[in-house]
């Protein structure tokens, strides 16, 4: 009849009583919400403990050197000074050279085991592939150590006779150097970008391929022109994951950089890194001024690896012209 419909929200049997706010939390709609956004603020308040521990606990050093710690070289416990500039150095160069060499490698070793290789074959490299990424970061320093310095030591010659022009090629090879922790840092990153990538383009719809050799595309064009840029979110999200990886990484660079406070323009020359300093030197650290600056490394670093992805997303997004709308 007109005006008496009820709505699927009012309706209710005759003489019932509204329910009760227990009743509404626990008939499962509101309990979900309420659990699943107490994980999403989770992360938050982590997040925000982690950036108050560190913040709080450097105070001595922020209080005595201020911004002068992020310019300064100097690092010398005994004398009281303490500067982050060789280590911030260190961290963007060796995370630079890894994903000069990991992007392009991982990128394309995806491509290949998700379009192009025999299933056989791709799932044989793709099992390898994840093994390797569960090594164990101190495992991959040996390698760095036993294969990647020897093997660089052999090369360094050709590569000092080539481009020896340049800065970056300049000066005499000890083998423990910037270039040996990049190279390993790529290794590290590799499983990483090949995994995600290949899911990612292992998930692209058929139909999409289909179309487009059903318009003549060779099956290297459609993979390059359809398949890639189809899952290039994804294949970003793992360069990000990457990137953030190679930051933080600090066993693996130990072992490899050369642990040398300094600014070298060669990429022969030994050097350090803010992860590396932290585990090396934290547990003799005496006096709180030590402790404090090395607790500001810490914060440096987070802040560094915040302010480079913020960085990238916001340049893919206006690469994709995302970032106007």
């Amino acid at each position: 009849m007109p005006g008496s419909a009820i709505t699927a929200v009012d309706a209710r049997p005759p003489g019932a009583m509204p329910r009760s706010l227990f009743q509404r939390l626990v008939s499962g709609d509101r309990i979900a919400y309420l659990l699943t956004f107490l994980c999403a603020a989770s992360v938050v308040l982590v997040t925000i403990a982690l950036v108050w521990e560190l913040y709080a606990n450097s105070g001595p050093s922020r209080r005595q050197f201020g911004l002068k710690f992020l310019v300064s070289s100097d690092w010398d416990p005994v004398a009281g000074q303490f500067g982050a500039a060789p280590f911030i150095y260190g961290t963007l160069v060796t995370t630079a050279l890894a994903m000069l060499i990991g992007v392009p490698l991982g990128v394309g070793a995806a491509i290949f085991l998700a379009e192009l290789a025999p299933p056989g074959i791709s799932s044989g490299l793709t099992f390898l592939i994840e093994l390797l990424a569960a090594v164990p970061s101190v495992i991959i320093g040996l390698l760095g150590i036993f294969v990647v310095i020897p093997i660089l030591r052999d090369t360094v010659p050709y590569l000092r006779g080539a481009l020896g022009w340049m800065p970056l090629f300049q000066g005499p090879f000890y083998g423990v150097s910037l270039l040996a922790a990049g190279i390993v840092l790529s290794i590290m990153i590799l499983p990483f970008i090949i995994s995600i990538s290949r899911e990612v383009i292992l998930a692209v719809p058929a139909d999409q391929r289909e179309a487009a050799l059903a318009l003549g595309a060779t099956r290297w064009e459609m993979t390059w022109d359809v398949v890639v840029p189809y899952a290039k979110k994804g294949i970003v999200g793992s360069i990000f994951l990457a990137l953030a990886r190679s930051l933080g990484e600090t066993m693996a660079v130990t072992m490899v950089v050369g642990n040398t406070p300094q600014i070298a323009a060669s990429l022969f020359a030994p050097g350090y890194s803010i992860a590396a300093v932290i585990a090396n030197e934290f547990a003799e650290a005496t006096g709180a001024l030590y402790q404090s600056a090395l607790v500001e490394l810490g914060l440096v670093l987070f802040g560094l690896t915040m302010a480079i992805n913020a960085a990238a997303r916001l340049l893919v997004l206006s690469t994709s012209g995302k970032g106007s709308a």
